[in-house]
C-alpha cells in the first residue's frame, strides 16, 4: 500500500477530544503516515498487519486507539483478579519501559482510570507483581517475564481483549518462538491483534498468517521517506578508531551514538577513545538493569555525548535529535543497518547515519545495500585516503591461484567438490 492519503488531523482519525488535547501538549501536530492509515482502522476493530519505519510513530498508532476503547467501555469491564485487558509484546526491557512510559504520557489525563505496568526480566520481579495485583488494563511485556508471571499466577490472560506484536521481527530473531507460542495459547480465541515489524522474513509472514484474521496489510517501509541521511567512508585496516575519534572532533556532535558487534569491543573501544582524549559510555548485555537504565537516562539527557553499544540498542532506543550514528561495526543482519540508523532521523528530524568500512567489511556492506535496495558512494575522510594497495583490494577481487595440473587427483576433487 503506499501512502496516496491527504495529511489529516488526529480528529479526522476519530480519536476523542481528551485524546487529540493530550497530544497537543505534547506537540503532535499531525499524523504520521502510519498513525493515518492505521488508527482509524483499529478503532473499527479490524486486525492489523504493519509495516513501517522506524521512528515512524507507531507506539501511538496503536496506543491511542488502545486507550479510547479503555475510556469508551467505561466501567463496563473493571478490573480484578489480576487480568490484563490489553498486552503488548515487545523484545527488550528497554523497549517495554518506553513504550510503556509513551502510554502513560497519551494517558496522562486519564491516569485514575488507566492502568498501565511494564514488565520485563533483569530486574526483582517481586514489585511488578505487587503493581499487577487487581488486574490490569494494559501491560506491557517481554515474553520471558511475561510467562514467569503467569507461572506464579500473578497474570492471568484468558480476557486480553487487544494484542499487540511490537516489533515482532526483532522479537522471532532473538529466539522468543517457543515463549510466544506459549503466550498465544493462554490467549483468547477471539480479540484483536496489531501485528508492528520493520521487516517481514518468512518467520514473520508466518505468524501474520497464522495468527490474525482477515487482517489489513498496511505497508509504509520506504527508504525515501526516511529523514536520516546515509554516507560510509572508505577506511585503511587499523584505521577506524583514529578516523572516528577525528570525525567527532571534527563535527563536535551533540550526540554520538556508535554501534559495534560484541560486549567486550564496546569497552575496548571506549578505552581507545579516552586515550583521543573523548569520553565514552558504553551499553551492552553484560550490564546489570539498573546501569543500563541509568546510561540510557543519562544519554537521553544530554550528559552522556558518546555512547558505544551493541545491539540491544539498535530497537526501542528513542532518544530525541540524536544527531548521528555511526557503525564501527557493520551489523552481521542487513535487517539491523537500518533499525541501528533509524536511531537517527526520529519523529521527522533529519539525522545522519554514517559507516566506515576497510577491506574486510567491502564485501558485506555490497550484501546490506542490496538487501535494503540503496547504493552509496564511497567516500574516504581527507587526512585519512585508503592506501592505492587497499583500495585495489576492496574493488578487484583477487585471483585464485591455478591448481597444478595432476594425474588423477585433480578429477577426484572436482567431484567432491561438486557434491
Amino acid at each position: 500500500m503506499t501512502d496516496t492519503t491527504p495529511q489529516a488531523t488526529f480528529a479526522d482519525l476519530g480519536l476523542i477530544p481528551t485524546l487529540i488535547e493530550r497530544l497537543e501538549e505534547l506537540e503532535y501536530r499531525q499524523p504520521t503516515p502510519v498513525q493515518s492509515h492505521v488508527i482509524p482502522h483499529i478503532l473499527d476493530g479490524r486486525d492489523i498487519v504493519g509495516g513501517a519505519n522506524t521512528g515512524s510513530g507507531k507506539t501511538a498508532a496503536f496506543a491511542l486507539p488502545i486507550l479510547q476503547k479503555i475510556l469508551s467501555q467505561g466501567a463496563s469491564h473493571p478490573r480484578g483478579g489480576n487480568f490484563v485487558s490489553h498486552l503488548i509484546l515487545v523484545p527488550t526491557r528497554e523497549l517495554a519501559s518506553q513504550v510503556a512510559n509513551s502510554v502513560k504520557s497519551y494517558s496522562y489525563h486519564l491516569r485514575d482510570k488507566v492502568k498501565t505496568i511494564a514488565v520485563f526480566g533483569g530486574v526483582s520481579v517481586n514489585p511488578q507483581m505487587l503493581a499487577l495485583r487487581g488486574g490490569c488494563d494494559i501491560v506491557v511485556a517481554t515474553p520471558g517475564r511475561l510467562l514467569d508471571l503467569v507461572s506464579s499466577n500473578a497474570i492471568k490472560l484468558e480476557q486480553v481483549q487487544t494484542l499487540v506484536l511490537d516489533e515482532a521481527d526483532r522479537m522471532l530473531s532473538l529466539g522468543f518462538t517457543e515463549e510466544l507460542h506459549k503466550i498465544l495459547a493462554l490467549l483468547p480465541q477471539k480479540k484483536q491483534t496489531l501485528l508492528f515489524s520493520a521487516t517481514f522474513p518468512e518467520k514473520v509472514t508466518s505468524l501474520a498468517q497464522n495468527l490474525l484474521h482477515d487482517a489489513l496489510d498496511i505497508q509504509l517501509q520506504s527508504a525515501e521517506d526516511s529523514t536520516v541521511v546515509q554516507r560510509v567512508f572508505s577506511v585503511n585496516k587499523g584505521q577506524k578508531t583514529a578516523v572516528l575519534a577525528h570525525l567527532i572532533k571534527q563535527h563536535q556532535w551533540r550526540q554520538t551514538l556508535i554501534f559495534v558487534n560484541a560486549k567486550n569491543a564496546c569497552n575496548h573501544l571506549a578505552q581507545k577513545l579516552t586515550k583521543r582524549g573523548i569520553t565514552a559510555q558504553v551499553f551492552h548485555g553484560d550490564q546489570g538493569q539498573g546501569a543500563r537504565t541509568r546510561v540510557l537516562e543519562e544519554f537521553k539527557s544530554g550528559e552522556i555525548h558518546v555512547l558505544i553499544a551493541t545491539d540491544i540498542a539498535a530497537r526501542g532506543l528513542d532518544i530525541e535529535k540524536l544527531p548521528v550514528v555511526i557503525n564501527f561495526d557493520l551489523p552481521r543482519s542487513p535487517a539491523d543497518y537500518m533499525h541501528r540508523i533509524g536511531r537517527s532521523g526520529r519523529a521527522g528530524e533529519v539525522g545522519l547515519g554514517l559507516s566506515l568500512i576497510d577491506c574486510d567489511d567491502y564485501h558485506h556492506f555490497n550484501v546490506i545495500e542490496k538487501k535494503n535496495k540503496f547504493k552509496l558512494e564511497r567516500e574516504q575522510v581527507e587526512g585519512f585516503e585508503v592506501d592505492d594497495a587497499q583500495s585495489e583490494a576492496c574493488v578487484v577481487p583477487v585471483k585464485p591461484r591455478a591448481k597444478p595440473a595432476g594425474t588423477g587427483k585433480k578429477k577426484k576433487k572436482r567431484k567432491q567438490g561438486d557434491l
